[in-house]
């Protein structure tokens, strides 16, 4: 009989924390020249380096570097950057981009205890290779970066960018984005709920079947669509009337409308502005948003593009987090490649502890 995953979970109660909760650190993959981004590298490497220096400065920093050599550039990069060295942990492995969010361990507590979720990645339905994408959880884990942090594997295919939860057993994600036949051919609604509640704890499902961005090849990530703010509050996407995507993200907020919290209550929804219409060097419309955000230890790092309406949206991002500094970073080099600030990082939960790889500990 089909299954979706190789082998069970430990029992025991599951919780998915949500982002906004204490964390012990975030991951990001640097490029390099076998990457997509061999021809923008001095055009993006600042915009990382303004994502890591933000993080390194609250939490700790995974760096995963694809050789030596390309770890001693990015942590001289981030030395140049005054980043804090002891926020700083680095590892091995080969990359085939930079993605992190989608590939990354996916961090759930089993009774209060810490435990790393490792769900294939396929290149978002066979669209990209991914051969080394997939590996890089369990290369990590190998070289310790994890420390004794049990890591479950499954033959499931899910996207860290596909899922957003409110730390409370909902998860809102889109159908377009996980249930296909280009990831888990044969796995239905029904099948996929049930290994979501045993792998990450979910009670409850809110499912969009509409919404999508232009430019996106992800198939409708919910992190570039809408994301929790609160148990209660659910921030989103829009576009003005003469764009196109405004008919599709209009028909997603109508339905946001409907869903319900597990009190039975209308959600708070918060619009985002629109982020404008960005075009490729080759014409193409990029992905732009801004609910592609980062919430980590005492700030929030909010993707912006140089347009007029990123006052309005770090407005209205401070408003949802009061407690927490706005971070403006710059995104306009990284959505050449159809994402963005929070595709770029893995968060975990402070549970999990992050060290340097084995063979950096070594060097």
């Amino acid at each position: 009989m089909w299954s979706c995953i190789a082998e069970m979970p430990v029992p025991g109660t599951v919780r998915l924390p949500a982002e906004w909760e204490p964390q012990s650190g975030v991951m990001i993959t640097w490029p390099h020249e076998a990457t997509d981004w061999v021809d923008c590298l001095q055009a993006v490497y600042p915009v990382f380096a303004d994502i890591a220096t933000s993080i390194a400065e609250r939490e700790a920093l995974l760096s995963v570097c694809c050789s030596k050599g390309h770890l001693d550039t990015i942590r001289a990069r981030l030395y140049e950057r005054d980043a804090r060295p002891e926020n700083l942990r680095f590892c091995i492995a080969p990359s085939n981009d930079t993605w992190a969010r989608d590939y990354g361990p996916i961090g759930t507590l089993v009774d209060g205890k810490p435990r790393l979720n490792d769900f294939k990645f396929n290149g978002w339905g066979g669209k990209f290779a991914a051969g080394h994408d997939s590996c890089i959880s369990r290369r990590l884990a190998e070289q310790g970066a994890f420390g004794d942090t049990p890591m479950q594997q499954y033959d499931l295919v899910l996207e860290g960018g596909a899922i957003e939860t409110d730390g409370r057993g909902t998860l809102l994600a889109s159908r377009s984005s996980t249930i296909t036949g280009t990831r888990n051919p044969g796995c239905d609604q029904q099948a996929l709920e049930r290994l979501l509640e045993e792998c990450l704890g979910v009670t409850r499902f809110l499912w969009l079947e509409q919404g999508g961005v232009t430019g996106d090849d992800t198939d409708g990530h919910i992190d570039i669509l809408a994301r929790f703010a609160d148990p209660s509050t659910i921030v989103y996407t829009t576009a003005p009337e003469d764009d196109a995507d405004h008919v599709k993200l209009r028909a997603m907020e109508n339905q946001l409308r409907h869903f319900r919290t597990a009190r039975g209550e209308p959600y708070r929804l918060e619009p985002l502005p629109f982020a404008g219409v960005h075009l490729g060097s080759d014409g193409r419309r990029l992905p732009a948003s801004y609910a592609n955000f980062l919430v980590i230890n005492g700030a929030v790092l909010l993707p912006v593009y140089g347009v007029p309406q990123d006052r309005e949206a770090e407005s209205v991002l401070q408003k949802l987090f009061p407690g927490r500094r706005i971070l403006p970073i710059d995104c306009t080099p990284l959505i050449e490649q159809n994402g963005s600030l929070h595709c770029l990082t893995m968060h975990f939960p402070v549970q999990v502890p992050l060290h340097n790889g084995v063979e950096i500990s070594a060097a």
